[in-house]
């Protein structure tokens, strides 16, 4: 008993290292069998959608291959449009459709790397403040240069901004 139960275990240990170092749309394609089996008719739409915006913006490049940060970059736009979806079916009081795409940002949200609190992006942007030195807010897209490739896919770029904004307005007084 204790002999399968290593095997199984070392399976889904070989499993998860597989999973680490797979491409998005490789991993997309195993969540599709999933959800295929499964029946789950959002997941596989969004999963769908995930799909064909990955593959649209391969064909749309010169190299037909797309690097991690375009494909966090295509994630945070459905992402950022399933919410912004939601928000306008709720002020509707369109709660069905609300629901759907709330359900679609949760799933698209699986595949981004984990946000960060509002106290680590602060830190996070204090360091870059600390080693660029900007005069003020006249050096705010020096700074946001920075920051918005450090932070991302792991914070919302009107969070970095407005953090940033405060940070050199604090600066200046």
């Amino acid at each position: 008993m204790k002999m399968m139960k290593l095997k199984f275990e070392l399976i889904i240990h070989f499993y998860m290292i597989m999973l680490i170092n797979m491409k998005l749309i490789d991993k997309i394609n195993i969540k599709l069998k999933e959800s295929i089996k499964q029946k789950d008719s959002i997941k596989l739409d969004t999963l769908r959608s995930i799909k064909s915006e990955i593959l649209i913006e391969e064909k749309s490049t010169k190299l037909n291959k797309l690097s991690n940060v375009d494909e966090i970059k295509i994630l945070n736009r459905l992402y950022k449009q399933r919410k912004e979806s939601y928000e306008i079916y709720k002020a509707k009081n369109r709660n069905d459709l609300a629901n759907v795409e709330n359900l679609q940002a949760s799933i698209i949200q699986e595949f981004l790397p984990k946000q960060l609190s509002l106290k680590e992006v602060e830190k996070i942007i204090d360091n870059i403040i600390l080693k660029l030195n900007p005069e003020g807010i006249k050096d705010m897209g020096k700074v946001m240069g920075f920051a918005t490739k450090e932070l991302l896919g792991k914070a919302d770029g009107k969070l970095i901004s407005d953090i940033v904004k405060n940070k050199l307005n604090e600066k200046t007084q």
